[in-house]
């Protein structure tokens, strides 16, 4: 008797597999290679990196990670109207793929490596996640569950990256390997950067053969039926393309005839424009509401998305600041061992392995007696696990400070290791707190909250919060090495605070605005399937 391809997967449908698999190696491409960047470009040349400094290094980080997010706006409009989810996937994936590769090629191909990276990530991370939304019926029971399912795949190809840069680019044996066979160890680091390109192949392999399992979902855009709509939609990819030559062609004719054009304008430029989109998006949100209800859900999205730019700006400085935090400064032997800095990053993977079923506990005795925080209280509660993240690391400014004094625009050189590993590791447990309150719950939050019509899209915004933080992220870089670690935590500190009260301060009145307009769904009580979001 063959079983119910509804309940095939877990008890869920069997498309999930598909999608799990598929973003699975879709992250473990994405962080091999984000674990890597900002080591790679702080390497001295000797060593085969590119002896880039601290500054420049954040700029790139920040223009790369926020972009990698940001374009999953377009790339959800594009796959809304014009291709389907299902098509814009596949095309995302080939593209990641095709990017890595050239990080592995010749280094003049590094930064088109990058955006090329980008524009692929921008067409299948929204996407992907928006077809495991339409796995489910909008009152399904098992649509939060199916989420922390498939963000279990996340963390496995997030958990396993990590290996990339021990195995290939931070350890001495492989560079021998290289040199025993007369070949330059320097290379080590494009080998490194092939895997994550070799990992995505067989991501886009595994999505097509499991094509079938999805059925419908993704799989037809949504069309307008009004012809004079419809040719406004094309009227607009049309503009969006023409604006993007434009922007590019102006910069290159201002960089060449009116003033050269720094890293830090174009940082600065690029952080206006984030700012920009998310009141424009919130705006076209807003008209674009045909009743009441719709523009209470859009409503209820801004906490939702404050709060995921603030997590965000934390827990991604795990690849920028972070990075360099644990490359330059912390004790690299530890119970004996001694690590290579990208080992710490498999810290989080880890416990979000472990504490999953922790916190899916917790939501569900919750639910059972009518406790559950709503989503922008479990959000609250993230930000304050985030502020407490930051706090664990301010002991280390005894020793950090000793640094700071001697150079703290080049502190990552700095020859001598103080400080502990417990801290950086401490950090990581608490951040994956954070992440288990308000990343798999954003998710699904988006997913409910969106109209079928702008299902991309409104995922795509959950990205684009994503976006600002990254580029807080890489920013934050820059600040630790102009003012020092005590002056960045401090920072943050201080803006997690401020986020955490104005978000437990909004929920009772966001709660209230929604009413019966956002069906909750019903507890669900097992490991897997974790009550993930409940508004």
């Amino acid at each position: 008797m063959s079983k119910d391809p509804d309940r095939a997967f877990f008890g869920h449908p069997r498309g999930l597999s598909t999608l799990f698999f598929t973003e699975m190696w879709e992250r473990l491409s994405y962080y091999g290679g984000r674990a890597l960047l900002a080591i790679y470009m702080t390497t001295s040349l000797n060593r085969g990196g590119r002896g880039m400094s601290v500054a420049a290094t954040g700029t790139v980080m920040a223009l790369y990670l926020s972009s990698v997010y940001l374009l999953s706006l377009p790339g959800g409009w594009v796959a809304d109207r014009f291709l389907g989810q299902r098509r814009s996937v596949t095309i995302g994936g080939i593209g990641i793929a095709a990017g890595n590769a050239m990080l592995a090629m010749h280094d003049v191909l590094f930064f088109p490596g990058l955006a090329v990276i980008a524009l692929g990530t921008g067409f299948l991370k929204p996407n992907v996640s928006t077809i495991v939304g339409q796995l489910y019926a909008k009152d399904d029971p098992r649509r939060d569950a199916g989420f922390t399912i498939y963000y279990m795949g996340i963390n496995i190809g997030a958990g396993v990256a990590p290996l990339v840069g021990v195995i290939f680019a931070q350890t001495e044996w492989f560079r021998h390997v290289l040199q025993r066979h007369g070949i330059d160890p320097n290379l080590s680091w494009k080998v490194a950067f092939a895997i994550p390109a070799v990992g995505m192949v067989a991501g886009v392999i595994q999505y097509l053969v499991g094509y079938k399992k999805l059925g419908d979902a993704g799989l037809h855009p949504t069309i307008p039926d009004d012809p004079i709509k419809a040719a406004r939609d094309r009227k607009t990819l049309a503009g969006i393309g023409a604006g993007i030559i434009v922007i590019v062609v102006g910069g290159v004719m201002f960089d060449k005839f009116v003033t050269p054009l720094s890293g830090q304008l174009v940082q600065n430029i690029f952080g206006i424009g984030l700012v920009l989109a998310s009141f424009g998006v919130f705006a076209l949100f807003y008209k674009s509401a045909r009743d009441v209800g719709e523009r209470r859900r859009v409503t209820a999205m801004i906490p939702l998305f404050v709060g995921g730019v603030a997590f965000f700006m934390v827990f991604e400085q795990a690849s920028t600041t972070m990075s360099l935090f644990a490359d330059g400064l912390v004790t690299r032997d530890y119970l004996g061992v001694h690590l290579p800095s990208i080992a710490y990053q498999f810290v989080n993977a880890g416990c979000i392995l472990v504490l999953a079923p922790v916190f899916a506990f917790v939501w569900t005795r919750l639910g059972k007696v009518g406790r559950e925080p709503s989503s922008v209280n479990k959000f609250g509660v993230g930000t304050v696990f985030t502020l407490m993240s930051i706090v664990i690391l301010l002991p280390a400014l005894a020793t950090i400070s000793q640094v700071d004094d001697v150079a703290p625009q080049h502190m990552w050189a700095f020859p001598y290791r103080t400080v502990s590993p417990n801290y950086l590791i401490v950090f990581y447990v608490i951040s994956t707190c954070s992440e288990l309150c308000i990343s798999p719950v954003g998710l699904s939050s988006m997913s409910k909250l969106a109209p079928q019509r702008l299902a991309g899209m409104v995922m795509g915004t959950w990205f684009l919060a994503a976006a600002i933080g990254n580029y807080l992220a890489g920013r934050a870089a820059q600040l630790s090495a102009a003012h020092g670690f005590g002056f960045l935590f401090w920072v943050l500190i201080i803006a997690s605070l401020v986020i955490a009260a104005a978000l437990f301060g909004v929920a009772p009145a966001i709660k209230r605005m929604l009413g019966s307009s956002v069906p909750s769904p019903l507890p669900t009580a097992r490991v897997l399937d974790e009550k993930a979001v409940e508004l």
